[in-house]
Parts: C-alpha cells; sequence; structure tokens
C-alpha cells in the first residue's frame, strides 16, 4: 500500500510537470546501497536481445542500415529455448560477482521485459512469451545476487525519438512523432521496472551520447521520478561525463577511472561516487559468433584487480546466445575468475583504492590497517613502496603467510621479494600500525 501510494504521487508529479530544483539528498537506503556496491567488485554486464541471432553485436541494426520493420520481424523467430534464469545466476556466483546488470530495452527498441508500454516486447512479440527479466528477478532475490537494469536513452525504431541523434538513421524511418510522448514512454517503462520486479540495485542509463552536448533529456525529471519509486536505487549513466546532480554512481566504458584509452570518455574527471569499469571479454557485447578474441584469464583477473585498486567495480560483459546459454569460453573465464576470488577475494571484496596509487608494476588495495599489494608486473625481486609518513608492523605473502622482509628507506620501505611466486597475482599483505 505505501509503494502504491508513492508510486500514484510520483506519477501526479510528474504529470503534472512539475521539476524538482532542490539539490538532491541520496537517502539512507540509498547511502547504504551506494557503500554496498562499493563493497562488491565485481558484477556480470549480460547484453542480451533479439540482435543476438544474427550473431554480429547488438549494433548490427545500425551498422548494416537494417529497416527496421524488417528487424523487428526478428522477435517472430525469437525462443530461447535454453534460457534458464538459475543456471545464469549459478554461473554468476561460481565466477565470484555479486550482481547481474542487463539489458532491459536497447538501441534496437526491443523490450526483453513484459512492457505494457508497448506491444514490441519479449512476451507479446515472441513465440516464447515468458518474461525473462522477471524470471531472471525472482532467482537473483532468491540466490542474493543483486541485479541492475542497463536502459537505452536511444530508440532507433520509435517515431517519437525525434529529433533523431546521430545513430539509427539510416534504419528507414520517416514518420516524426513528439518527443514528449517518447518521454513519458520511458517514464512508463521505468515506473514498470521499479514496481514488478523488486528491489532493484540499479538503472544503467545508456545512450545521451547520442544528442548534441546542449539538447534537454530532461535527466533531473527522469532521476527524480526512479528515487520517488525506489530511493534506494543508485542510478549510473554513461554518458561519458562528470557526474551531475541526481547521480549516484559514476561508470567508465571500456577504461579504468580518468583515462581514455578507449575514446568514450569526454572527461578525465573522477567524482566523488561510487565508482565502476565496464568491459567485454572479447570486443562484442552483444553475441557475436565470429568474434573469438577473448581476453586470457590472467588478462581479465588483471583487469579486476586493476579496477579495484582503481577504487572501482568491474562490471564483466558476456552476451548470450539467442538459446539463452552463455558461450562456453564465457563460462570457462568466469569460472576462473571465481577460482582466482576463492583464494584472494578478501583482497578485493570489501576493499577501496589504497593510498599508494596506481603503478606500472601494479596496485595495492586497502581494508582498514591492512594494505594488500597487488603486484601484476614485476622483474626485480625488491619493490620500493611510497609510505606518506605511515609505519608497516608485518609484511608478507598472502597465499602462505609467510613473512616478507622489509627495510626502511626514504619516505617508504623496500620490499626484499626474492624470486616471486608463480601466481596470476602475487599479493603481499602489510600491517600497518
Amino acid at each position: 500500500m505505501k509503494r502504491t501510494i508513492i508510486l500514484f504521487f510520483a506519477l501526479l508529479w510528474i504529470t503534472a510537470g512539475a521539476v524538482a530544483q532542490q539539490v538532491y539528498t541520496p537517502t539512507a537506503d540509498n547511502l547504504q546501497n551506494r557503500a554496498e556496491f562499493q563493497d562488491m567488485k565485481f558484477g556480470v554486464f549480460i547484453h542480451w536481445g533479439i540482435y543476438s541471432m544474427m550473431a554480429d553485436g547488438e549494433w548490427i541494426m545500425n551498422n548494416k542500415n537494417i529497416q527496421y520493420q524488417e528487424y523487428a520481424l526478428l522477435a517472430n523467430g525469437f525462443y530461447p529455448s535454453n534460457f534458464s534464469a538459475a543456471k545464469w545466476v549459478s554461473d554468476v556466483k561460481a565466477a565470484g560477482a555479486k550482481y547481474i546488470c542487463i539489458t532491459s530495452r536497447h538501441h534496437d527498441g526491443f523490450s526483453m521485459f513484459g512492457t505494457k508500454q508497448s506491444p514490441y516486447n519479449i512476451v507479446d512479440a515472441t513465440p516464447f512469451g515468458r518474461d525473462v527479466i522477471k524470471e531472471l528477478a525472482d532467482e537473483c532475490h532468491k540466490q542474493g545476487i543483486k541485479l541492475h537494469f542497463y536502459y537505452s536513452l536511444l530508440d532507433w525504431s520509435r517515431a517519437d525519438y525525434n529529433p533523431m541523434g546521430r545513430t539509427g538513421n539510416g534504419v528507414g524511418r520517416t514518420e516524426k512523432g513528439e518527443w514528449k510522448n517518447y518521454h513519458n514512454f520511458m517514464l512508463g517503462q521505468l515506473t514498470e521496472l521499479l514496481t514488478n520486479y523488486g528491489e532493484i540495485g540499479a538503472i544503467w542509463f545508456d545512450g545521451q551520447w547520442d544528442q548534441p552536448a546542449d539538447f534537454d533529456w530532461r535527466m533531473r525529471e527522469i532521476y527524480d521520478h526512479i528515487h520517488a519509486i525506489q530511493p534506494g536505487c543508485m542510478i549510473i549513466n554513461n554518458h561519458h561525463l562528470a557526474p551531475v546532480e541526481g547521480e549516484d554512481g559514476q561508470t567508465f566504458e571500456k577504461d579504468l577511472p580518468g583515462q581514455n584509452q578507449s575514446g568514450y570518455s569526454s572527461t578525465s574527471t573522477v567524482g566523488q561516487l561510487p565508482l565502476e569499469t565496464c568491459e567485454t571479454m572479447n570486443h562484442s557485447w552483444g553475441y557475436n559468433i565470429t568474434d573469438k578474441n577473448y581476453k586470457t584469464e590472467k588478462e581479465l583477473i588483471h583487469y579486476l584487480v586493476k579496477a579495484a585498486g582503481n577504487n572501482a567495480n568491474l562490471l564483466m560483459n558476456v552476451g548470450p546466445r539467442p538459446d539463452g546459454t552463455f558461450p562456453d569460453i564465457a563460462i570457462e573465464r568466469y569460472n576462473a575468475m571465481g577460482a582466482w576470488l576463492k583464494t584472494y577475494g578478501e583482497t578485493i571484496y570489501g576493499t577501496r583504492g589504497g593510498f599508494i596509487a596506481p603503478r606500472d608494476w601494479g596496485v595495492t588495495t586497502q581494508k582498514g590497517n591492512r594494505l594488500f599489494v597487488h603486484i601484476l608486473n614485476l622483474k626485480d625481486e625488491a619493490l620500493y613502496l611510497p609510505m606518506e609518513g605511515k609505519q608497516v608492523a608485518s609484511a608478507k605473502w598472502f597465499i602462505d603467510k609467510k613473512p616478507v622482509k622489509f627495510t626502511k628507506a626514504a619516505n617508504g620501505i623496500v620490499l626484499q621479494l626474492g624470486p616471486l611466486p608463480n601466481e596470476t597475482v602475487c599479493v603481499v599483505e602489510l600491517e600497518l600500525k
């Protein structure tokens, strides 16, 4: 009853066209979710839609200029007979991941949940007829995995996504609808996602970059709408910009915080919000049958460690096949990450980036007075650590607890490591006084 009342007033407020001008103040539940989010450190990104049937990534409609009416016919044959929410969540847990972020609607406009805002969805438009998001949400709640929803702000199929942005201009749309209808459509879908699927950890937006920088998305209104329904729900927007009012986290696409090796980020600003970096196992987000260029187990584990050392979570992607299963090699990679985390998870989960900034040799993470030195790339048998005036009580290898000798040096210490252990990541634990 309480949620119904909150929802009623939220919708009344939106309908009246009111836009909050006050400073966004996160609730206690929201702040707790932020802290828990930072503790999780590892999540699984899932890009899945009818584009998986084409086996050429989630951008195929745009990249091949497929006419939107023809593209929509893919739904007629979408029948993921091997989909199992229980298997997905079990695989995610085996990877050591703590949350899932799944595409509820991608840029092609097809909704992967049972929305009442449009018949173009998995329940009404496919012979499968099942709400996979509902099944996944129920399983996540059952197995203790947080669920986040990716939500596209742009749409290559709707006439009321008008003016069109810089993508999807070759798919045959000629009718021009009104933006206010599209805005209300999004609000309606977000209402459904936040009322029909239990507690949601975050709404993860994408696509703001499709319009000019001065375009008025009315994002603050959208953000306030979300927080009115589920105040604890975090808002993360992959806009490649500095955080803005109303957001609860900052994400970096295919980059560690503050870096721009991928070329996506328009800013190097790293804000004060919880951080996340999202990355692909190969080069594709959606299922791509020819993309076999998967990162090695070592590369993926190193990326997880680097993210933690940069005080960020890693959101590692998988693109399920059209039959609803994860590619075998993706499961192998996740299992390898999970096996490593069974041994070294204490140096990742619940930590924050260490006071020693990332270096070429590796990164540090910290939990209370314990500093974990993650050595990723070191040819020497000794390592200098700047200690910023902090004193070290002891040093030991994390793997077997054997002591590591160290000597004082100018403004720091030198770890006398000797030959490094044959580990994917060599971790030294320092106890600080």
